[in-house]
């Protein structure tokens, strides 16, 4: 029935369009019956193509506006549905909403490939979203024992144990499950950390990777925390998960040490951990001879890590992983966004480059004693309407030359005008000759200066239109001290001799009067020489 009724809507549709086109070739053959009734043969396709041609420049006068008013409109409508949208009642809902805001910035990227690898990143954590498996993984030194306390928690924990599903480096998981939870638990075993080499540094990034991927992680140690230990569980806990820290191998010290190494190992972590969380183990005891007969090997002491990790994933195991995948859409939004302000700041600083030479050029094109270099090219309104256009800002062009003016005076009473003028002035003394001093001087300075004002402008934008705590003055002496610093002054400078000086030295080749040619050997009347 469904397949039959599309049928039927496609024949409609195509019907339709047939019938429409028919009343536009309909139209035309009208057109040239009447057009050849009152004019000649000859002139009757010229005037349809006029005809044509004025046609499409008037959609086009209208349409653009049109469309672009509605891309604002729908821009708008989105940001206002966005706003109005309930907040998220869970973690699970917080994050399709993320989701969602990271679909929107894959339609405005521009770049094939960013927006590949973000899609790609989208879809996993999408199927992150979706997954059944609670993820721990383990994390430490590679002299801890992370794998020995695998093993023996593969060994301990009652349940379907399968073998590695598969390894990334030398990360290796492990599907369980725990009696009375729902969900299964995959074990991550990840390389060692701070090991010594580029593969020893390779490794552990992998390590990372997969702790940052982590609904638990579980931290193992075999003594106090090092320095370099302490910072990483640090920066581990700061991406806001939830650890587990074990102190492994206690069959190797007294009571008396280990309870002093917990205790100690509480105090350092009490900002992130539960006291609770930090959890005495040994995953394979020493060996205990026997003389004449095999040595025993005792088993593993894990008993209160396995009730601990139960009682956490029971307790919190879905908020645990709604948290985690939260925390992953946060991530990619803010990947995204990163992307998204990288574009812009390219076709920001294409624009300021546009203006820049627009300004230059026109400055040198038509010199006035004392031309006021901020009103005629410094700061221009059509600038700044385009690089709002670039940060999604519409802007009228009444508040375009607001901003315009305003960074003009800021300018102005910073003295940024008149030393401008100056340090190009003295810049480009060395190479000119008096003649085109001046001009050169104006329109390199006015390129300058709307430099600048772009620069300040895309600071503007980019703090969602916001000067900062220093206002306007601060914003503008930022980058003119960066464009005055003798690096940037010297491309800048090489750029202007190529765009503004040599056009101008070359129109002043056309001007000069043609210098009088060499007399001939052969004139006798130049020589005073009178035939006979």
């Amino acid at each position: 029935m469904k397949g039959s009724t599309r049928w039927i809507l496609f024949g409609a549709a195509g019907l339709i369009a047939l019938m429409v086109i028919g009343l536009v070739l309909q139209g035309i053959r009208n057109l040239l019956w009447d057009l050849s009734y009152w004019l000649p043969p000859w002139l009757v396709g010229p005037v349809l193509l006029i005809g044509a041609v004025l046609l499409v420049a008037v959609v086009i006068q209208v349409g653009l506006p049109w469309l672009r008013q509605w891309r604002t409109q729908r821009q708008r409508r989105d940001t206002s549905s966005l706003q109005d949208r309930p907040a998220p009642t869970s973690s699970r809902d917080a994050a399709e909403q993320s989701l969602s805001s990271v679909d929107r910035l894959l339609e405005r990227l521009q770049d094939d490939v960013a927006r590949q690898s973000l899609l790609e990143e989208r879809q996993r954590v999408a199927r992150e979203l979706e997954r059944g498996d609670l993820v721990l993984v383990v994390f430490g030194t590679g002299s801890s024992g992370k794998t020995s306390l695998i093993r023996a928690l593969l060994k301990e924990i009652v349940g379907d144990v399968g073998a590695a599903m598969g390894s990334t480096g030398e990360s290796r998981s492990y599907r369980l499950r725990l009696k009375g939870l729902d969900r299964g638990v995959l074990l991550v075993d990840t390389p060692g950390i701070l090991e010594a080499g580029q593969e020893g540094r390779g490794r552990e990034q992998e390590a990372r990777r997969r702790a940052s991927r982590a609904d638990l992680m579980i931290v193992v140690v075999d003594g106090d925390l090092r320095k370099s230990e302490l910072e990483v569980v640090q920066s581990l806990s700061g991406l806001g998960k939830r650890l587990v820290l074990v102190l492994n191998k206690c069959d190797l010290r007294g009571e008396e040490e280990e309870r002093r190494l917990l205790q100690l190992l509480r105090q350092r972590c009490s900002e992130w951990l539960q006291p609770e969380d930090v959890i005495p183990a040994s995953a394979r005891p020493q060996s205990l001879p026997r003389p004449g007969q095999r040595p025993v090997q005792p088993p593993a002491e894990i008993g209160l890590l396995v009730r601990r990790l139960a009682a956490v994933l029971h307790s919190d195991g879905e908020e645990l992983l709604a948290d985690n995948i939260l925390l992953q859409c946060r991530d990619l939004g803010s990947a995204g966004r990163d992307l998204l302000d990288r574009q812009r700041s390219h076709e920001a600083r294409r624009i300021i480059d546009r203006y820049t030479w627009i300004s230059a050029g026109v400055v040198a094109a038509t010199p006035l004693p004392g031309v006021d270099l901020l009103g005629t090219a410094a700061v221009n309104a059509q600038m700044v309407m385009e690089m709002g256009a670039v940060y999604g800002i519409q802007l009228t062009r009444s508040r375009a030359q607001e901003l315009a003016v305003s960074v003009g005076k800021t300018l102005t009473g910073l003295g940024v005008v008149k030393g401008g003028v100056a340090l190009i002035g003295t810049a480009l003394s060395v190479n000119l000759p008096t003649l085109l001093l001046g001009r050169a001087v104006q329109g390199v300075a006015a390129g300058w200066l709307t430099r600048i004002a772009g620069a300040s402008f895309m600071t503007y934008f980019q703090q969602d239109q916001d000067w900062g705590d220093g206002g306007v003055q601060d914003v503008v002496q930022h980058h003119y001290e960066l464009n005055r610093r003798d690096r940037s002054l010297q491309d800048f400078l090489q750029a202007a001799l190529r765009r503004v000086v040599e056009p101008l030295q070359q129109e002043a080749k056309k001007r000069l009067p043609p210098r009088p040619g060499p007399r001939e050997a052969g004139d006798a009347s130049d020589r005073g020489y009178r035939a006979p």
